[in-house]
């Protein structure tokens, strides 16, 4: 039976492999959808914390695939 993990994909070309595991594609597809939701709202709280630092870019952005667990 097939495992599926999530693949990040980050506008500055970055690509992460998450390690979680997940034995569905529906609940890779919901992790998936969770990590860029977590990454939006970093974003967010470190522009409102420090926007000199951390300016919000709509270039900023995050993407996933599912993949196939080795």
């Amino acid at each position: 039976m097939a495992k599926y993990q999530v693949e990040m994909h980050y506008s500055d070309g970055t690509i992460d492999l998450d390690p979680d595991v997940f034995d569905t594609i529906e609940d890779a597809e919901d992790h998936g959808n969770y990590l860029c939701g977590c990454t939006h709202q970093g974003a967010r709280i470190l522009n409102m914390s420090n926007p000199g630092d951390y300016p919000l870019d709509d270039d900023d952005d995050v993407d996933f695939e599912i993949v196939e667990a080795n």
